[in-house]
C-alpha cells in the first residue's frame, strides 16, 4: 500500500513537471512568433504583446521566479508576497538567474540595463486582499513593437516593461528606478524618459509620453529613469543644442514673468483706453489693437505654459494650451507683418490709399491663417502639441547631471522649425526689408526737401521704433549657437517679454505726438485768424 502511494505521487510529480515544462516551452514559442511575425505583420503589435502579458500572469512555475529569453524579447515572471521589500534587477544579475533560454543561438550582445521596484509596489493590493502576487517584467531589445507616428529613436532600441498581476500600478510615492546604459557619449542629445501610452494615439496602438516620468543623467553614458508608475519604458533621443546651465535657468524665468506680466498690464490698458474714448479707428489704429491683442494672448499663455507642465497628469489641458501658444505666437507673427505692410503702403503711396474693406482682409489674415494651420496640426496629429522637455545641464565635482524641465509646446522638432522659426524667420525678413527701404525713402525726401528735415527725422525714428520693435527683435532666436547663445538668451528674453509695454510706450508716444500737433495746427489757424 506504501509503494503504490509512493508511486503515485512521483507519477504526479513527473506529470506536473512536464506539465511545468510545456507551459515554459508554450511561452517560449510565443515569444518565438513574436519574433518571426516582424517581418510578416499577421498580428497586430498590441495582440502579440498583450497576448505575452497574459501568458506570462497565467504562467505555471515552481520557484519564485522564471526567466524566458529569446534574442530580442526577455521575459521574466516573479512571485511577490505582501512582505514584499523592493526588488533590483540589472542586466549583470539577470545572467546568473536560470533560465530557459530558445534553441536559436546566444542572444544578441547588449548594452547593460536595470529596474529597481520599491516597497511600495504591492502596498495597495494587498491592502485590498492579501495574496500572492504575480510580477512580469518584459524587455525588448527592438522597437517593432513600440513604434510611434514619429518614428522616434529610443536609446539602444531598448523597452522595458513591468506589471503587477491584471491591477493598474500608478502614483507612487516611492518611484520605479530604470537605468540605461550607452556604450558612447551622449552629448549633443536630448535624452527624455518616456512610457508608452495605449490609446493615445489614433493610427498606432499607443504613443510615447512623458508624464509621470522623471529623467537624470548621472553621466555622460547613462541615463536615470524616475517614474511613478508601471508600463513599458524607453528613453526617447532628439539631437538637441547644449542644455541650458541650471544656474542660468532661475534668472531667465524671473526675467520671463516680470517681462510678460508688464507686457499684459500694458496690452490691457492699451485695450481699455482705446474702448473708452470709443473713437472711429481708421486702419492703422485697428492694426495696432490686433497686434495688442496678440500680444495679450501670446503673453498669457506663455505664462500658463509653463504652470500647466509641471502638473502631475497634463494632459489634454496641456495639448490645448500648446495649441492656443502656437496659434499666439503665429498671429503676433502675423500682425507684425501686416504692420510692415501697411507702413509700405502709407510711404509708398504717399498716404494716399484705399482698399476695399481692408480692415476685414487684415482681419482674416491676422488671425485666420494662424488658426488654420494650427487646426489643421490638430486635424493631421493632435499629439504634435503637448509637454515638451527642455534639458537643464547642473555641474557637480564629479560629472554633470542633465535634468529636464518642461512646458506645454510643439513636441515635433519638424513642426517647430518648419511653423516656428521659419515662419519668423520670413517675417522678419520681410520687416527688415521694409524698414530698409522706409529709412531710404525718408532720406531721399529730406535730401529733396531740406525744409522737412525735422519732420524727415521723426518719421524715421517712427519707422524705426516701429519695425525694430515689432520685428527685428525677433531675429535673436537664430543667433542661438557658440558665442553668441547666452547672450541671446538674456537680450532675447528682456526684449521680447516687454514687447508688448515696448509697443504701449510706443504709441502714447505716437499719439501724444499727434495730439501735440493738432494743437499746433490749431493755435497756427487761430492765429491767423486773428490777423485777418
Amino acid at each position: 500500500m506504501d509503494g503504490c502511494r509512493t508511486l503515485f505521487v512521483c507519477m504526479c510529480f513527473l506529470i506536473s513537471q512536464g506539465r511545468i515544462a510545456e507551459t515554459a516551452q508554450e511561452l517560449l514559442s510565443w515569444m518565438q512568433n513574436m519574433e518571426q511575425a516582424k517581418g510578416r505583420k499577421l498580428t497586430s503589435p498590441a495582440r502579440q504583446v498583450e497576448g505575452l502579458e497574459q501568458r506570462l500572469l497565467n504562467a505555471s512555475f515552481y520557484g519564485d521566479k522564471l526567466t524566458l529569453e529569446t534574442r530580442t524579447i526577455q521575459s521574466l515572471i516573479f512571485k511577490l508576497g505582501c512582505d514584499f521589500a523592493g526588488l533590483a534587477l540589472s542586466s549583470h544579475t539577470l545572467e546568473q538567474v536560470p533560465q530557459v533560454r530558445a534553441c536559436v543561438g546566444p542572444p544578441q550582445a547588449r548594452v547593460p540595463h536595470a529596474m529597481q521596484f520599491p516597497a511600495e509596489l504591492t502596498r495597495e493590493a494587498c491592502a485590498a486582499r492579501p495574496r500572492e502576487l504575480r510580477l512580469i517584467c518584459v524587455y525588448f531589445f527592438t522597437t517593432y513593437f513600440f513604434q510611434d507616428e514619429s518614428n522616434s529613436s529610443l536609446l539602444n532600441n531598448y523597452v522595458l516593461g513591468a506589471q503587477l498581476d491584471r491591477s493598474h500600478v500608478d502614483n507612487l510615492t516611492e518611484p520605479v528606478n530604470i537605468s540605461f546604459w550607452h556604450n558612447q557619449s551622449l552629448e549633443g542629445y536630448t535624452l527624455t524618459c518616456v512610457f508608452w501610452k495605449r490609446g493615445a494615439s489614433k493610427h498606432r496602438w499607443g504613443a510615447w509620453s512623458p508624464e509621470g516620468c522623471r529623467t537624470e543623467q548621472p553621466s555622460a553614458s547613462q541615463v536615470l529613469c524616475h517614474c511613478n508608475h508601471l508600463t513599458y519604458f524607453a528613453v526617447l533621443m532628439q539631437l538637441s543644442p547644449a542644455p541650458l546651465p541650471e544656474e542660468l535657468q532661475a534668472p531667465l524665468e524671473y526675467l520671463s514673468l516680470v517681462g510678460c506680466s508688464i507686457s499684459v498690464v500694458a496690452s490691457l490698458l492699451t485695450i481699455a483706453l482705446h474702448l473708452y474714448a470709443r473713437k472711429l479707428s481708421d486702419a492703422v489704429t485697428h492694426i495696432h489693437m490686433n497686434l495688442h491683442g496678440s500680444v495679450l494672448l501670446l503673453n498669457v499663455a506663455f505664462l500658463l505654459s509653463a504652470t500647466a507642465a509641471v502638473a502631475p497628469v497634463p494632459g489634454p489641458a496641456c495639448s490645448a494650451l500648446a495649441a492656443t501658444l502656437h496659434f499666439a505666437l503665429l498671429s503676433c507673427q502675423t500682425w507684425m507683418a501686416i504692420e510692415g505692410f501697411n507702413l509700405y503702403l502709407l510711404l509708398g503711396r504717399v498716404y494716399n490709399v484705399y482698399i476695399r474693406r481692408y480692415a476685414l482682409k487684415l482681419g482674416a489674415l491676422g488671425w485666420g491663417v494662424p488658426a488654420l494651420l494650427v487646426l489643421l496640426l490638430l486635424a493631421v496629429e493632435s499629439s504634435v502639441y503637448g509637454p515638451r522637455v527642455i534639458p537643464i545641464s547642473r555641474s557637480l565635482e564629479n560629472g554633470t547631471i542633465i535634468g529636464n524641465t518642461s512646458m506645454c509646446w510643439l513636441c515635433s522638432p519638424v513642426v517647430h522649425q518648419v511653423l516656428v522659426m521659419g515662419y519668423s524667420g520670413v517675417t522678419s525678413l520681410f520687416n527688415l526689408a521694409v524698414l530698409a527701404w522706409a529709412l531710404w525713402a525718408l532720406r531721399r525726401l529730406w535730401a529733396q526737401n531740406r525744409t522737412l528735415s525735422g519732420r524727415a527725422c521723426r518719421d524715421a525714428v517712427t519707422v524705426l521704433g516701429l519695425t525694430v520693435l515689432l520685428g527685428t527683435t525677433w531675429s535673436l532666436a537664430f543667433f542661438s549657437f557658440g558665442l553668441f547663445l547666452l547672450p541671446q538668451l538674456f537680450l532675447f528674453t528682456i526684449v521680447n517679454s516687454l514687447y508688448g509695454f515696448f509697443l504701449f510706450l510706443w504709441l502714447f508716444f505716437q499719439r501724444c505726438h499727434s495730439e501735440a500737433e493738432a494743437k499746433a495746427e490749431m493755435e497756427a489757424f487761430s492765429s491767423s485768424q486773428m490777423t485777418q
